[in-house]
This record gives C-alpha cells, sequence and structure tokens, in this order.
C-alpha cells in the first residue's frame, strides 16, 4: 500500500487548524483563565484583578460548605457508578442471549443515552415527586414515608438513581460488544462441561471482560464528577439543605449566583485536580488486577 504525502506542509496546517483552534477557544483558553483567576481577586462587576495567591484556596478548604460538597460528590459518584454498572451488565447478559426479540429489546435500551441530562431530570423529578408522581402511592399508605424536599438523604438518594439512569445505556453498549466479542466455543464448551449459567458467567465471562470493566470504571467516575450539572439543576438544585449540592454545581452556584468568580475558579482547578487523582489511583492500582487477553 503506497502511503500518501502533503507536497507542501499548508496543506497539513490548514487541515489540523479548525480542530486546534475549537480545541484552544473552548478548553485552553478557558482553563488559563481559571487558573489566573484562581490566584487572584476578580472584581464581580470587572475593574481588574487583585493577586492573592492561595488565600482563595484557603477560604475554600476552611469553608465547612465546601467539605459539604466533596462528601455528596463521593457518594454520588460511586453510588452512581456501581448502580449503572451493575444494572447494565444485567441487561447486557439478557440481551446477549439471542431470543425472540432481542434486536428491539437491544434498541430500546440505547436510546435513553441519547436523552440530555436536564431532560432526565425532569423526568425523575415527576417520578419521584411526593403528591403526583409514582411515590405519591407510597405516601398514601405510609404518610410522610417519601419527601426528597425535606429529606436530605432521599434527595441524594434520588440524584443518584437519575445519575445511574443516565450511564446505564453507556455502560450496556460496551458490556454487550465485550459478552459478543467471547467465543461462543468457550460458553458452549463449559454447557457441555455441566456448567450453569452462572458459573459460566462467573469464570468465562466476566474475567474476560475486565478490560471493559476497566474502562467503564474510569468513564462513569470521571462523568459522574465532572456531567452532573444538568441532573441536579433540574431535580433539586442542590437542595434540600445543601444535601445535593456537589461540586460542580457548587462551582456554578458560587460564580454565577455568588458572582465570586476567583472562588469557583479555586474551585475547578480542585475538582480538576480531584478528577487527575482518581484517574491516576484508578491505572496505578486497579488497572494491576486487569488481565489482557
Amino acid at each position: 500500500m503506497r502511503r500518501a504525502y502533503f507536497k507542501t506542509s499548508w496543506i497539513a496546517a490548514a487541515l489540523v487548524a479548525p480542530q486546534l483552534l475549537i480545541i484552544f477557544v473552548f478548553f485552553y483558553w478557558p482553563s488559563a483563565q481559571a487558573v489566573y483567576w484562581a490566584f487572584t481577586l476578580e472584581q464581580p462587576w470587572g475593574g481588574g484583578n487583585t493577586w492573592v495567591g492561595l488565600q482563595n484556596f484557603r477560604n475554600i478548604l476552611s469553608d465547612p460548605y465546601y467539605w459539604n460538597s466533596v462528601r455528596a460528590s463521593f457518594l454520588f459518584a460511586f453510588g452512581s457508578t456501581a448502580l449503572a454498572m451493575g444494572m447494565a451488565l444485567i441487561l447486557a447478559l439478557f440481551a446477549d442471549r439471542q431470543l425472540r426479540g432481542y434486536k428491539a429489546y437491544r434498541l430500546a435500551v440505547i436510546w435513553p443515552y441519547a436523552i440530555a441530562a436536564p431532560a432526565v431530570g425532569l423526568a425523575f423529578r415527576f417520578i419521584f415527586a411526593p403528591g403526583a408522581g409514582l411515590f405519591s402511592y407510597l405516601n398514601t399508605l405510609y404518610p410522610g414515608l417519601w419527601d426528597p424536599s425535606v429529606s436530605g438523604t432521599q434527595a441524594l438518594l434520588m440524584v443518584t438513581i437519575a445519575g445511574a439512569w443516565k450511564l446505564v445505556s453507556y455502560n450496556f453498549i460496551f458490556f454487550l460488544a465485550a459478552l459478543q466479542s467471547i467465543p461462543r466455543s468457550l460458553t458452549e464448551a463449559a454447557a457441555m462441561d455441566g456448567a450453569s449459567v452462572m458459573r459460566r458467567m462467573r469464570d468465562i465471562q466476566l474475567p474476560l471482560m475486565a478490560p471493559t470493566f476497566f474502562f467503564i470504571l474510569v468513564i462513569n467516575i470521571t462523568d459522574s464528577f465532572t456531567d452532573s450539572f444538568g441532573i441536579v439543576d433540574t431535580l433539586t438544585g442542590g437542595g434540600p439543605a445543601r444535601a445535593t449540592d456537589l461540586m460542580v454545581y457548587k462551582i456554578y452556584s458560587d460564580g454565577f449566583r455568588g458572582f465570586d468568580y476567583s472562588g469557583a475558579a479555586a474551585q475547578s482547578i480542585i475538582l480538576m485536580g480531584l478528577v487527575i487523582a482518581l484517574t491516576f489511583v484508578q491505572f496505578r492500582y486497579v488497572e494491576r488486577r486487569v488481565h489482557y487477553t
């Protein structure tokens, strides 16, 4: 096969320039501005910056509301990740069996991933409404049993379930692809030897899916920390009593509602560092247990 070469370098530069421009405008430039604002005091209505060094970070780390936000973010991230991965794996195992109508079933499971996060929040806001949704039936049997507008634990649970539901379809695609990549001869041979469905899943399918599990784990945790704003904003608005005020939502509320641009920028730097640290830990320690075939 003959390799294609550009006769002049400007053609290659012209093809790459739009992508580089988009990356610079929408990633590098805002990131640089956030780093600059994190070490300065940005006036709410303009008027220049004052260099304050690490003062913004000191104020954030001494704020009990911020640590409550960190705690809620960890509970949401790990709870939604575990729930989404477990549900997606079960659905993929059922969809992998070629029963009647399995193609339509696969398509129906994939569709929810196309729904935007605010729409998911609105849908679950009605579903979990204590007076009008499905949970209103529980309140008729046991008055006051379910009211996420008052109970912070119930509100965080509601947000976690909504976040997990949004990730299930994404995880399902990769789990199903991993299951279909396993040679049928392995599972058929195990079945002929008398291994049950659960035994074949535990000893053959799940170990061979380890690389997919690791990939999904990294993506889900990262997404849970950085892409939960839409669900929280439409579902709870950070309440009640800041129980669902996740880190990414607190950045928005402090910056655009409280006009604390410097504090919000410092929080975004901490969030970015936290995501990088979690990713490093996963690649450093979790990947050791993954065996690639």
